[in-house]
């Protein structure tokens, strides 16, 4: 028997008073697909991540354009990607930064792509500035978090709620 793949849409301006409709939209999908309160709420905040790394950067705190959330959701995973048409970024060199130093050092900001690479099973980047840029988060479901993946989300999430 084929899967049937569930697809949803959200657009919305590229406005931090609109996190909270992304939250909500990404929260109910997520109960409905099953998974529990605490992985919800990790979707919740990678997806929250992704958003505010797009009104900061992409658009640069102006809102001059959209937000567009596409979510598919299959008997495997939900797959969440995030697309804006704004400032891409250079993701290698985001990535390449020591996580454990950048913490140490005490810098504001600066966590959020690590953090969604922490909560999620898989993050993918597509960036072709002014174009289409696309960061899409995966969840597997049925998939537990270890006890070390579970420890470095708690470490993270307390140094990124310190510097807030």
């Amino acid at each position: 028997m084929p899967t049937q793949t569930k697809k949803f849409r959200l657009s919305l301006p590229s406005e931090s008073q609109y996190l909270d409709v992304i939250r909500d939209f990404i929260g109910k999908i997520a109960t409905k697909a099953g998974f529990d309160e605490e992985y919800v709420s990790k979707i919740q905040l990678a997806v929250d991540e992704a958003c505010t790394n797009v009104i900061k950067h992409a658009y640069r705190g102006r809102a001059r354009g959209d937000i567009c959330l596409e979510v598919l959701l299959d008997q495997k995973k939900l797959s969440i990607s995030v697309i804006d048409h704004g400032r891409g970024f250079d993701v290698d060199s985001v990535l390449k930064r020591d996580v454990n130093n950048f913490v140490s050092e005490f810098r504001r900001g600066g966590l959020g792509i690590h953090l969604m690479k922490i909560l999620m099973d898989r993050v993918e980047f597509s960036i072709d500035p002014g174009h289409e840029n696309r960061v899409t988060l995966i969840k597997y479901r049925g998939r537990k978090d270890s006890p070390e993946k579970q420890e470095e989300q708690r470490r993270l999430l307390e140094e990124s709620h310190a510097r807030r």
